[in-house]
């Protein structure tokens, strides 16, 4: 897992996984938010999989799934994560781009 740091309180990462939750837990992060799609690429990750790992980690989870252009209703949904989800908070993706997207939209 490698963490990009876009700003204080949001980093980007790629995908991942329920085994990786403790690092970002340690890592000093308190939410997540998942931009990926299930099922985009064979042996991914569940989103269900990994906010059962993040809950039971204590962190706060959202899945804002992103695949091509950034509609409204993701961009509002990012907004309302941001205002009231815990920060510092990590987004991530396949690569961390879309993920980045969604933050670039505050």
């Amino acid at each position: 897992m490698h963490i990009n740091k876009i700003a204080p309180e949001f980093a980007t990462t790629g995908q991942i996984t329920p085994d990786q939750i403790k690092a970002v837990a340690d890592a000093g992060y308190k939410s997540i938010v998942c931009a990926r799609p299930d099922h985009e690429e064979g042996g991914q990750p569940l989103f269900a999989d990994v906010a059962r790992a993040a809950e039971a980690a204590g962190l706060k989870i959202v899945h804002i799934p992103v695949s091509g252009p950034l509609g409204e209703g993701q961009i509002i949904r990012f907004h309302d994560a941001w205002q009231n989800l815990p920060k510092p908070m990590l987004g991530y993706c396949r690569s961390g781009m879309r993920a980045g997207s969604l933050y670039a939209t505050l």
